[in-house]
Formats: C-alpha cells, sequence, structure tokens
C-alpha cells in the first residue's frame, strides 16, 4: 500500500516480498531503524554498493556498517571475539556497531569496507528491518539516507525531502526512537570507542568489566561517522552559545525560552535521551523555516549529551 508519496510504502508481507526481490537484483531501497532512516543495499553485491556512493555522494575513504539479523548470519564475514560476544549478549539487537577484522573468505565488497581489513557490523532492532534481515541471505550495507556530510534522516518524509525520486521504495516505519546513529566501538584490539551514541561510554564499560578507550584519532576513518564536517543542516551551527541574535534559530534545553519564535527546545524535561531524539528534527524544521543560522546553548557533556555535542561539533565545522 502506497502512501501520500509515490514512493513511501506502508510495511505488509507484499511490501517485504517486494523488498527482497528489489534487493537480490542489487536495487536500493530505504528502510527504517531505530536510530536513523538507512540507504540499504545488498553487501555482497559490487552494483549495490557503488550504488550506495553514487547516490549519497560519499568519500570512498568512509565504510559503511554492515546490518544482519544475528550474529550466526554475520560469522561468515567477521571474526568473533570475547568482548563482542559479552556486548551482544547485552546490548543487541540494538544501537551499537562493532568494528571487527573481516575473514578473507568474506562476500562482503571491498568498497564498503573502505578496502580495510575490518568491517562495521550492527545488529538493529526495529521490527521492520529484522522481518528483511531474517528473511535474506546477505547482509545488508546500509548508511543513514542521506546525501553525505548533511542531517540523518528519521522519517520516510526526511527521505524524500532528501533525494526526491532517486530513491524508489521507500519503507514507512515512524519516526526512528533514538534519533541519532548509533555508538561504534573498535574491537579488534583494546575496545576503543570510536563514535559516541545513545549506548554509553559507562554503561559498555560495565559490561566489559575492563577500561574502554575513547578515541581521539582523527585521521584514521575505521567507521562511519568520523568525518570532520558531519550532520550539517547546510546552514552555519555555532555551539555553547549564551548571547543570542533575534534573527538565528536558537536549539537550547528547558522551558525558559518557550514562548520566543526563534528558540527551539530539545526536551522541556531537559532529558538528554530525548533531546537526542529531536536533534535533527529541529534541524530538519529550522532549515525549512527558512532560518539563516543556528545558535546551540550549551549541551551538558554527560550520558547521551556527549553523542549530542559530538553530533553539533561536526554540524560547526566549516569544512
Amino acid at each position: 500500500m502506497k502512501n501520500s508519496y509515490s514512493n513511501i510504502f506502508t510495511f505488509s508481507k507484499k511490501i517485504l516480498n517486494k523488498t527482497i526481490k528489489l534487493l537480490a537484483k542489487g536495487n536500493l531501497v530505504a528502510l527504517p531503524t531505530e536510530t536513523v532512516y538507512g540507504l540499504a543495499g545488498n553487501a555482497y553485491s559490487d552494483l549495490a554498493v557503488k550504488k550506495i556512493y553514487k547516490l549519497k555522494k560519499r568519500p570512498k575513504i568512509n565504510p559503511l556498517i554492515i546490518h544482519y539479523y544475528n550474529i550466526k548470519k554475520a560469522n561468515n564475514d567477521i571474526a568473533i571475539n570475547s568482548n563482542f560476544k559479552k556486548l551482544y549478549k547485552k546490548l543487541c539487537p540494538g544501537p551499537i556497531t562493532f568494528i571487527l577484522k573481516k575473514k578473507k573468505n568474506s562476500k562482503i565488497q571491498q568498497l564498503a569496507n573502505a578496502k580495510l581489513n575490518t568491517v562495521a557490523v550492527r545488529f538493529p532492532k526495529h521490527n521492520i528491518i529484522r522481518k528483511i534481515l531474517k528473511t535474506i541471505n546477505f547482509p545488508l550495507a546500509m548508511p543513514s539516507a542521506n546525501i553525505s556530510s548533511s542531517v540523518s534522516p528519521i522519517c520516510s518524509q526526511d527521505v524524500v525531502d532528501e533525494f526526491k525520486k532517486k530513491i524508489k521504495f521507500i519503507i514507512d516505519g515512524g519516526q526512528s526512537k533514538i534519533g541519532i546513529e548509533s555508538t561504534v566501538i573498535d574491537l579488534t584490539n583494546t575496545p576503543k570507542i570510536l563514535r559516541p551514541g545513545i549506548i554509553t561510554h559507562s554503561k559498555i564499560e560495565k559490561i566489559l568489566k575492563i577500561k574502554v578507550k575513547i578515541s581521539n584519532n582523527k585521521s584514521e576513518i575505521k567507521s562511519p561517522g568520523l568525518l570532520k564536517k558531519h550532520y550539517s543542516p547546510g546552514i552555519p551551527v555555532l555551539i555553547n552559545q549564551v548571547k543570542f541574535n533575534s534573527k538565528n534559530a536558537i536549539i537550547f534545553l528547558g522551558k525558559k525560552f518557550a514562548n520566543k519564535k526563534n528558540f527551539f527546545t530539545l526536551s522541556k524535561n531537559s532529558n538528554l535521551n530525548e533531546a537526542a531524539s529531536n536533534l535533527y528534527k529541529t534541524f530538519r524544521l529550522i532549515k525549512k523555516q527558512g532560518f539563516k543560522k543556528i545558535q546551540i546553548a550549551k549541551i551538558p557533556l554527560k550520558d547521551a549529551g556527549i553523542a549530542i555535542n559530538d553530533r553539533i561539533n561536526r554540524a560547526a565545522e566549516k569544512r
């Protein structure tokens, strides 16, 4: 069944079968996940992977996250280790991506992992993507469904706004619950967080019962989301602001400026998880309303606030 836009479809058994056929033939589809919407293609298909990079205008040094239904389906492509098993057991399916060593006989296309000997893998939680992954006999290379370096989409309409008719098949799964990309952890050696997300550093340390490093290496791109300029709404972003210009859009936490037209709260109750889920939605709303610049008040550097600060810092980069 189609929705109001001809390339957006409501999920059903018929749509599931259509999706599987499209993916098997090397076509791309946009799919919902609990983090953001993804642009999915067969990770074993050279044709599909090339289409992803071309459509997104994505630098070839930037690897893709490969999505699986479960650890059994991933076993042919990745070298499983004890730290991965511990985190998988507690956190999957869910919003966490693991960097693991790629097996020599893996059929994942080299371009999908930027010709590295590692692969970024995730086991998403959204029920629609899980039904698809359970049925197909190949994993999905699936970056966010947006032009490279711009704001990730959190609903099917965002994907239409980004690509118009260039994506023929978008499955509507409602608004993404989490609203920012997954936590990324490198498990190839000593565990190291490469990108913060809703699953926090402290939670990972509690599960592994060891100290986990946070990477400051800006030169090595082992995972998506590490490019300096990223998550950009397409207009200048200023962070940690205390003086506000009435011509600019202002993003803040709490209720203090609730009645002012150019002020946008991420959470009236200053809930950082809610703030994370509303960040990209707010970026897009501000851009649509015609503002030329965004000022962001200071966001606490704790819990989900660490991930928010990572995203707004990259959005604020000039290049």
